[in-house]
């Protein structure tokens, strides 16, 4: 005689082995259950599931490439085999690269497009259809507040989570009355490697603002969701940041946020070679003054 036995519901966090994704992770693992961790490096993993189990949660992990084309098949067939359901789903995996869109590389630009919109569009859709056959559940999606503007020498990264606003907006609306929330988190600047890695930890705007803390944002974020809410934006600077970025004209704002992002020894995006403040980033007085 076989016996069936019901999959049971879990929390995947996709980017769980550092940041934000995994201080959400351990947010998560205190209401019990299941927590389903997910990442390239397996190192990282195993420290971030030890993490997990300490505040109450029981910990999976999947090494695995995100921008794979079978990724999100994968994690599904490892819920599966591991007699589990997605849940929840908590998008964080993701970078950015600062520097001038005609300097950086440019497949590791359209890396950023491939891992912060597709890979969490492929997964997004991928498990919601699930949620609202279950009428419960949902996705919560890591955004920023680079997310409410675009953003000079970091154009594709602002761009890519100024989709991750819209595209969780949309959703929550279309789901209202499934019982299935989805929930954008905007923070600002926080305490993880990402400004390091981005290298937009040497730039003025993010030496001006605030840092957070990342188990504080994740709190707050985990709140925010389990509450039904479209936006968080945690902490009161970030709020503050959300709002100029609105009331301010965009005439004023783009050269603003390009001028504190840039450096003065970046290679100047016109393509001569040089570095800004010796090419494009003269002053007007000096420009003038200089033989045709």
């Amino acid at each position: 005689m076989s016996v069936s036995f019901e999959a049971r519901p879990a929390v995947v966090v996709v980017g769980a082995s550092r940041g934000i994704g995994r201080a959400i992770a351990i947010v998560a693992a205190r209401q019990g259950g299941p927590v389903v961790l997910v990442a390239r490096d397996r190192d990282t993993l195993t420290a971030a599931a030890t993490e997990v189990q300490e505040a109450g949660g029981e910990a999976f992990t999947l090494a695995l490439d995100l921008v794979s084309p079978d990724a999100s098949l994968r994690l599904q067939e490892f819920l599966e085999e591991s007699g589990l359901v997605c849940d929840v789903l908590v998008n964080s995996a993701g970078y950015g690269l600062r520097g001038a869109a005609t300097t950086l590389p440019m497949d590791e630009q359209l890396g950023i497009i491939d891992l912060n919109i597709r890979v969490l569009s492929d997964l997004t859709l991928r498990f919601l259809p699930g949620m609202v056959a279950r009428r419960r559940g949902g996705v919560l999606n890591l955004g920023s507040i680079a997310g409410f503007t675009p953003g000079p020498n970091m154009a594709l990264y602002y761009a890519s989570k100024s989709f991750v606003r819209s595209f969780s907006a949309a959703l929550h609306e279309e789901l209202r009355h499934t019982g299935v929330t989805v929930t954008c988190v905007a923070p600002g600047p926080v305490e993880t490697e990402f400004l390091d890695r981005s290298g937009a930890g040497r730039a003025m705007l993010f030496k001006v603002l605030p840092r957070a803390n990342a188990l504080d944002v994740a709190e707050r974020a985990w709140q925010g969701f389990r509450a039904g809410r479209r936006l968080v934006v945690p902490g009161v600077s970030a709020k503050l940041t959300a709002l100029v970025t609105t009331l301010l004209p965009t005439a004023v704002l783009l050269p603003l946020i390009g001028r504190l992002q840039r450096r003065s020894n970046d290679p100047c995006p016109c393509g001569s070679g040089q570095k800004y403040n010796k090419c494009c980033g003269r002053s007007w007085f000096w420009q003038r003054r200089r033989p045709a």
